[in-house]
């Protein structure tokens, strides 16, 4: 089964619990206003992978703890996700999965390869981003309204409010510049008077 993706990085520490293997999806039909990744929003063919490769490609690194899905709208490729992240925890490893929408939505939707994917995931981070509830005080979450969702007990309440929030700025050999992780982009931009793509999720 292919994934659609728009980008993934082998190892992070800016995106979950630990240091993780982290794939963003491409496409998403929510369009939050405020949005960081709105290049991650359209749906055209991007970078195709099957999940094979993908899994290969994930348990080829070491010292990884898990898996970071976001996007993007990951819900909206759920079916392979689901199947990618099912081999991924057959290997001990985490799952943590953003998305846009409210557990609750995805629960009542009683879409077999959302609650397949809901199955497969150790923490859920839902909600979209809201520009009117912009807070930076908990790890990963740019707006209040976001909730961590503990859907296992590999993590805990407790175990996030080690974490505190980061951002990660790569610069690739053709000098495309990458930010991930969770931070003021605006001012980020304003400050480094960079013109770059801004990730937020």
């Amino acid at each position: 089964m292919d994934i659609n993706l728009y980008k993934y990085l082998k190892k992070t520490t800016a995106e979950g619990p630990g240091q993780r293997f982290c794939l963003w999806v491409q496409g998403c039909s929510r369009h939050c206003s405020g949005c960081f990744a709105k290049e991650t929003w359209p749906h055209k063919p991007n970078k195709i992978m099957s999940t094979i490769d993908l899994f290969r490609l994930i348990t080829a690194q070491k010292d990884i703890e898990g898996v970071t899905f976001l996007g993007g709208e990951p819900f909206e490729q759920a079916k392979a996700l689901a199947e990618l992240a099912k081999m991924v925890k057959n290997e001990g490893l985490s799952v943590l999965t953003f998305t846009g929408n409210r557990y609750e939505e995805l629960k009542n939707a009683k879409n077999k390869d959302y609650d397949e994917l809901l199955a497969q995931t150790d923490l859920l981070i839902d909600g979209g981003f809201e520009e009117d509830k912009f807070d930076l005080s908990r790890p990963w979450v740019g707006s209040k309204n976001q909730r961590y969702i503990f859907l296992t007990d590999r993590y805990n309440e407790n175990e996030i409010k080690n974490y505190k929030n980061k951002i990660e700025v790569r610069i690739e050999k053709n000098g495309f510049v990458f930010i991930n992780g969770m931070g003021d982009f605006n001012a980020i931009e304003r400050d480094l008077c960079l013109q770059c793509p801004k990730n937020s999720l």
